[in-house]
């Protein structure tokens, strides 16, 4: 008499080595955990803070009624605008160009392997963070420089009609310009280069139009990215200026324009 012996093949274990999927909110949480763990991301923040309520605060207490290029309270507060956008666009390109500078997007996109979550995650975290801290940063210079203008025929109060509107609208602007510098850090590769193209986009695009022609000039110049930004933010525009609804618009399609081009780039190009 024979007798059979089975042996059972275990099944697999599958608690011990879950499989995890790539989902956004996950790629979201990881890139989180990136801008956290940066403390040269919180001192930029910092900077841009301290530019925009120290120059405020400045502008506001060296205001001369007679000599004064600013006619509005609101103005003179967010003078250091200029300063932070800079400073958050810089913070945008080094959050995206940093990692191809240290090698680090290998393992990125390894984890990641369709890429462009990575892109918008960064963006809209840097969008967020900036937006935040920007409006703060607007908020503590207009109520800071309240204090030397008060009695003045510019003085303004967070409830007079527009103040708030410009406020939160610089901090919209700054945070655009922190995903403009993600984009273009994404789109070049190279902080050093992502940097020049940024800086060239807000501050040497209105000097190379003095090359055109004047009519040229007149209808060119509010399309521009910082001007059609400063719209957003100004509380009187006039004939030059576009309004604050097409302004937002105009700076919309140029942030639009560089993340298209940098998700191309992210997709189809060899890291």
């Amino acid at each position: 008499m024979t007798s059979v012996q089975t042996t059972s093949i275990p099944a697999a274990d599958t608690t011990a080595n879950p499989r995890y999927k790539v989902t956004f909110p996950r790629v979201l949480r990881s890139e989180w955990s990136k801008f956290l763990s940066l403390r040269s991301s919180w001192i930029t923040l910092a900077l841009a803070v301290l530019a925009t309520v120290v120059i405020g605060m400045v502008a506001a207490y060296r205001y001369d009624p007679v000599h004064a290029d600013q006619h509005d309270a609101v103005a003179l507060s967010l003078d250091g605008i200029t300063l932070a956008q800079l400073v958050v666009g810089v913070l945008g390109v080094l959050a995206t160009a940093g990692e191809y500078t240290t090698g680090m997007i290998r393992s990125t996109f390894a984890a990641v392997p369709h890429r462009l979550p990575v892109l918008w995650s960064k963006c809209l975290i840097y969008f967020g963070v900036v937006f935040v801290v920007g409006a703060a940063g607007a908020v503590a210079s207009f109520l800071a420089g309240a204090g030397f203008l008060s009695g003045k025929p510019i003085a303004l109060t967070l409830s007079d009609a527009g103040v708030l509107r410009c406020l939160f609208g610089a901090a919209l602007y700054l945070a655009l310009v922190a995903v403009l510098g993600a984009g273009l850090g994404m789109l070049v590769r190279s902080a050093a280069g992502g940097i020049c193209l940024l800086v060239g986009a807000l501050m040497l695009m209105p000097v190379f139009l003095d090359l055109l022609p004047s009519n040229w000039k007149t209808d060119v110049t509010p399309y521009l990215p910082a001007n059609a930004g400063q719209s957003v933010f100004t509380l009187h525009t006039d004939s030059t200026m576009l309004s604050p609804g097409t302004g937002l618009l105009v700076l919309l399609g140029w942030v639009t324009a560089v993340l298209v081009g940098a998700a191309y780039r992210v997709k189809h190009s060899d890291s």
